[in-house]
């Protein structure tokens, strides 16, 4: 059934993407604001009470919904599966950015295309040589891919095995907004106060989006250049700060055969969008070096539109396969 639900989940997605602004991500900021307010103050103890509550509450609640529909009814439990990954994939609303700035770039309106990566990633690229610009958009859409599409997928396949239905899906999401939430705000009134908040959120978060992480640049070995991906991979991780998105920048460099990285400011996550700023901290600039490959020129933004979708088609098969030896089974 997780098959179908992801296949139904992503059909949805195309033909009725949600908003970019939207209720769900104002209801994920509210209750994080809120479990901080209530459960937050200022301990190591508290801070693992308010991500429990923040994190793992929604997903039981999510699994234990799931399971008394199973029992009523498959066709209801496989609508909450179809609805609860409608609502956490994300695939189009980061899509439009990326799109628009495409197009701005065909247009010859560089302008635009630094505004629209300014909103998408709140980035002053105002001063970027234009090859680092295509840089940055290439590696925000393939974490912001992996992010919003693999990982939910990874983790929803994983606990809907185990009769959990669609909490994988919600704990994904939930420890990815809180880790992006906490983790990169400074302290202040409307969010987290403590530090140690702060820290376990990016902790953990970076435990649970391990596997997935790297399953991600597999696949994008799988449907690129298999070869130069792994030795990207092996290679130049390293040359990020944060070693799950070295390793999917890596080797989706090393599939495409083109440079990424680079000894300009950073930003390709929103953990490291502050060394754009005047004043920023040096501590928080990545590592200087590219990959090996072609520099990168506008054709390859649609070329990392193709390796996405051939990884999703990829993963869709082998979920498929999985399904039908489970049936004939």
């Amino acid at each position: 059934m997780s098959f179908f639900a992801v296949l139904f989940a992503l059909l949805a997605e195309q033909f009725k993407p949600l908003p970019r602004d939207n209720w769900v991500h104002d209801r994920l900021v509210a209750w994080v604001r809120w479990t901080a307010r209530c459960f937050d103050v200022g301990q190591r103890r508290h801070a693992w009470a308010v991500w429990i509550i923040s994190v793992i509450v929604p997903a039981l609640v999510a699994a234990a919904a799931y399971v008394a529909l199973a029992r009523y009814s498959l066709i209801l439990a496989l609508a909450l599966d179809v609805v609860v990954l409608y609502l956490t994939f994300g695939f189009r609303p980061f899509s439009h950015y990326f799109t628009d700035i495409r197009d701005a770039l065909e247009r010859g309106d560089e302008t635009l295309a630094r505004q629209r990566l300014r909103e998408w990633r709140q980035l002053d690229a105002s001063e970027l040589p234009r090859t680092e610009l295509l840089r940055n958009v290439l590696e925000h859409a393939l974490l912001a891919a992996h992010r919003h599409v693999f990982g939910v997928f990874f983790w929803f396949v994983l606990l809907s095995a185990l009769g959990l239905g669609p909490a994988g899906a919600i704990f994904y999401r939930m420890a990815e907004f809180a880790g992006r939430h906490w983790g990169t705000r400074p302290p202040a009134p409307d969010g987290a106060a403590n530090e140690h908040l702060r820290s376990l959120s990016r902790r953990l978060f970076a435990t649970i989006d391990h596997v997935p992480a790297r399953l991600t640049a597999f696949g994008f070995a799988v449907v690129g250049n298999f070869e130069e991906a792994i030795n990207g991979w092996r290679r130049d991780s390293a040359l990020w700060a944060h070693a799950n998105e070295g390793v999917i920048l890596a080797a989706a460099a090393g599939a495409m055969g083109v440079q990424l990285g680079g000894s300009a400011p950073p930003g390709a996550t929103p953990e490291r969008t502050r060394p754009f700023m005047a004043g920023a901290d040096a501590s928080l600039v990545e590592a200087s070096g590219s990959t090996s490959g072609a520099v990168l020129q506008q054709a390859h933004l649609q070329s990392v539109v193709g390796l996405v979708w051939r990884s999703i088609v990829l993963w869709m098969l082998l979920l498929a396969l999985l399904t039908l030896a489970n049936v004939v089974g």
